[in-house]
């Protein structure tokens, strides 16, 4: 099979997914759609090294510090001042898929096949590129399987469970039941302001070329300064997290430089790619032994996450429903946090004014909670769960 050739199917499989994810209102996620693609034609006419035929899986190894440190750039720190709340029942929902999926899911399923599902899900594609490295590392490629697919299947859960939570949340909010927490820092500008900030490259010298080199770099420098530190208990990818975080708030790296740089649709392209590379190992009997630590473990998680949430969230005076949502947001992050905000609104009214009510206080909560799961709290879960198998 030619290169050429390999990176037509590929990326086709990809823009499949993403049109039945798009037709689907996000129900079959793109990773889902993909992954029956790949399963299929591993078991069929694909040639098991397809995505390295494709030149798209040494690129997307490559990517995944750069990518990572572009996630860094996307975080605002003002707005996870005044989203504090969501801030903490995020992390107690993860300690809560934690504790049951590690602790419950340990005893029954076996230490090991809890520690790589765990991160997972917790969070997204990155979580489950670590645990699957990790577990590849020891030479067990059924725990790399089993971190790929819980990515690939835990919207099932997530998806319906974070609809009710919001439309019913949606629904006591125009009731007058839920009194809104609309208010935002009036200081967030000048705060802003005063923030330090490097003096920023003039307009015209921000080319693709130039955004591309500076987060490579500062990616690069990330990965040395982790492994640089001797019995570092942080895994380079976290570091780069880190980095980029800092390296966007003081104005080093340009917020979503790679989208900027027109290298980000490229760059999941091959990231997401690389994961599905797992499935080649996947056998069907593989598969089926597969099935109930699986669905045993994110059903495990979805209770630590609902127990975890709701409880911290009435202590912070939040609804049960917003609580829950909030946390089960670890499931498929954003655009998902986005899309089921707003079908959440759609289905309580179709007064825009009352819409637009409900959107202010749920879709705030909502895009921070799936950055923090997603993007921030998972992969630092997933450095240090790795370290464990």
């Amino acid at each position: 099979m030619e290169p050429l050739l390999g990176f037509v199917i590929v990326s086709s499989i990809f823009a499949i997914g993403d049109i039945v994810s798009i037709k689907s209102k996000s129900l079959l996620s793109v990773l889902f759609v993909a992954s029956v693609f790949y399963l299929i034609g591993f078991w069929t006419i694909f040639p098991a090294d397809i995505n390295t035929i494709a030149q798209v899986q040494g690129v997307g190894a490559m990517m995944i510090p750069v990518l990572i440190t572009h996630m860094g750039t996307l975080l605002n720190t003002r707005q996870l001042i005044d989203q504090w709340k969501t801030v903490i029942i995020t992390i107690v929902a993860l300690v809560g898929v934690g504790v049951l999926v590690y602790g419950v899911g340990g005893f029954i399923f076996g230490r090991e096949v809890a520690i790589a599902a765990s991160p997972p899900i917790a969070g997204g594609v990155v979580a489950g590129l670590i645990m699957s490295e990790a577990a590849t590392a020891i030479n067990r490629p059924e725990l790399a399987v089993l971190a790929t697919l819980l990515v690939v299947v835990q919207g099932f859960i997530g998806y319906p469970l974070a609809s009710f939570c919001l439309t019913r949340e949606a629904r006591k909010i125009l009731s007058g039941e839920i009194v809104t927490d609309n208010a935002v820092s009036q200081s967030a500008a000048a705060e802003e302001k005063a923030r330090f900030k490097l003096p920023q490259l003039a307009e015209d010298l921000q080319t693709p070329f130039v955004l591309i080199a500076k987060v490579a770099v500062v990616a690069y420098l990330a990965v040395l300064l982790a492994n640089a530190i001797p019995g570092t208990p942080i895994h380079p990818y976290v570091m780069t997290l880190i980095i980029g975080v800092i390296a966007g708030e003081i104005g080093l790296l340009e917020t979503d430089i790679l989208t900027k740089g027109n290298a980000f649709g490229f760059g999941i392209l091959a990231l997401m790619a690389i994961i599905m590379t797992n499935l080649n190992q996947a056998t069907p009997e593989m598969l089926a032994g597969l099935l109930a630590p699986m669905f045993g473990c994110l059903i495990l998680g979805a209770i630590g996450i609902a127990i975890g949430s709701s409880i911290v969230g009435k202590f912070l005076g939040l609804s049960i429903e917003m609580s829950t949502a909030i946390g089960v947001s670890a499931l498929f992050g954003f655009p998902g946090t986005f899309i089921l905000s707003h079908e959440a609104a759609k289905a309580a009214t179709t007064s825009p004014e009352g819409r637009q009510k409900v959107l202010d206080h749920i879709l705030p909560k909502m895009l921070v909670a799936g950055f923090m799961t997603v993007t921030i709290a998972s992969v630092v879960m997933a450095g240090i769960f790795a370290n464990w198998l």
